[in-house]
């Protein structure tokens, strides 16, 4: 018999009642630290005593008017926004993918009303995650998505991550924009190579497409830049982004410059709750804190501390850790083990990490993470290490065979 709530996640049984900061506490009373933050959502921690004063606030005096008025908390927050960051315009949307959906159909447009009808295939990559509608799971190409909801949607060309010459020869006459994430979140925590990033702005440069970015889980602040391309010195035409800009609110927005926005005039998209005063208060709520002076410095540090614990780890148990993998506190361990197998240990130890493709568990801390809270957070693996060596130890066959 089917439950009430649709069962399209296998989940955890585990139910919390709160939140503090990095921790999180069941309905009987156990402490777990949180190293999913919600997939890199909950960027300011559990029950941010600023994020919820923000939006109690706000919800005293208004929570919904739809866009067909001004709404004065969306104009500063994109006004903020446009200030940081290359862009000179933001829609607000409320989810990531719904993100990715303005952006694809920005870039369509774009060359639509450039004169240019038939550029409208999109060269995406292999691993990439941009959300679970019909057009980010074509964008995606990942086939356990894709299995049963055919017809797939036309107009996507994958090639591998990373490789820019893979890129290059499947640009053809009929190609607008390139779309990628500058680090892989649920693909396996992969950063591309050196100068890859740089090439594909080229590589749009010369050819006249867009080059559009997917910052949902790398954005806000969690490499320890505003965004991740940030690292690199190229500029995208748009930009994608949801997840931390909400700091758990449902929220999300598309940026672009003018003339890549060119195309998107009044009723060529819309949305009924995007930049919805609520999610607005959160969300400048959110901007003062991440582009307060010093606070992506001390990300910066305490994810440096991290990951030079993680290399020890690695190096003491590679039984159980093969690789390490990500930048700032956008991080991933590749499991010599089954993966879930470590993430169980894990929440055996009391601590809360999601998996990724690869055999990847990702580390996705609140950015507001302690020095002391990532040290236990690495004694909290150590232990977990030394747990899954005790079976292998005890059941050497089953390790061998792993």
């Amino acid at each position: 018999m089917i439950t009430p709530v649709l069962p399209t996640y296998a989940r955890i049984d585990l139910q919390f009642e709160r939140g503090e900061g990095c921790w999180l506490v069941t309905t009987d009373g156990r402490r777990f630290l949180d190293f999913t933050a919600g997939i890199a959502v909950n960027v300011l921690g559990h029950a941010n005593p600023y994020l919820a004063a923000a939006l109690s606030e706000q919800a005293t005096k208004l929570w919904h008017v739809s866009n067909l008025f001004r709404i004065p908390g969306a104009e500063k927050l994109a006004a903020r926004m446009t200030a940081a960051t290359f862009a000179d315009t933001m829609f607000f949307t409320n989810s990531g993918a719904e993100a990715l959906e303005c952006a694809i159909k920005m870039a369509r447009r774009y060359q639509y009303v450039s004169g240019h009808p038939e550029k409208n295939r999109i060269i995406t990559f292999e691993g990439a995650f941009h959300g679970r509608t019909l057009a980010t799971i074509a964008a995606g190409g990942n086939p356990k998505y894709l299995e049963g909801f055919g017809p797939d949607l036309p107009g996507f060309d994958q090639v591998p991550f990373g490789d820019l010459d893979a890129a290059r020869a499947a640009v053809t006459s009929e190609t607008a924009a390139i779309l990628v994430e500058p680090v892989q979140g649920e693909g396996g925590v992969r950063v591309p190579p050196a100068g890859f990033l740089a090439g594909l702005r080229q590589l749009c440069d010369e050819n006249g497409l867009l080059l559009v970015l997917d910052e949902v889980q790398s954005g806000v602040g969690r490499t320890g830049r505003l965004f991740a391309h940030e690292w690199t010195g190229i500029t995208p035409d748009i930009m994608s982004v949801a997840k931390g800009i909400g700091g758990g609110f449902p929220m999300g927005a598309c940026l672009a410059t003018e003339e890549a926005a060119k195309g998107m005039t009044v009723g060529t998209h819309g949305s009924t709750y995007g930049g919805n005063p609520l999610a607005m208060a959160v969300g400048n709520a959110v901007l003062d804190v991440v582009l307060e002076d010093g606070f992506l410095d001390r990300v910066n540090r305490v994810a440096g501390r991290f990951q030079q614990r993680l290399a020890e780890l690695r190096d003491s148990h590679p039984a159980v850790i093969a690789e390490l993998r990500g930048q700032g506190l956008l991080l991933g361990i590749k499991a010599a083990v089954p993966a879930p197998e470590l993430i169980a240990a894990l929440r055996e130890e009391g601590m809360l990490v999601p998996g990724a493709a690869e055999n990847v568990i990702r580390l996705l801390p609140p950015l507001t993470v302690s020095e002391e809270e990532v040290a236990i957070a690495a004694d909290k693996i150590e232990a977990a290490c030394r747990r899954i060596e005790a079976r292998l130890a005890a059941d050497p066959v089953k390790g061998a065979a792993e």
